[in-house]
């Protein structure tokens, strides 16, 4: 492959789209929660978070 053709590649990526609002709130409970060493809130994040993507209120991905 040669360097011309890694740009065109690099934009046949497709772009990912921005977390709705609850994602990036729950994201940042984990973050929180793992910073303070309570895994126990972190997995109650993730699992709150693996719950709100499969309820189909999550609109990150979808157009607007």
């Amino acid at each position: 492959m040669t360097h011309e053709q890694q740009p065109a590649q690099a934009s046949a990526a497709p772009e990912e789209a921005a977390p709705c609002r609850p994602c990036q709130e729950l994201a940042l409970a984990e973050a929180v929660a793992n910073a303070e060493y309570d895994w126990s809130r972190a997995t109650d994040c993730r699992v709150l978070m693996k719950r709100h993507r499969k309820s189909g209120e999550c609109v990150a991905g979808q157009s607007v």
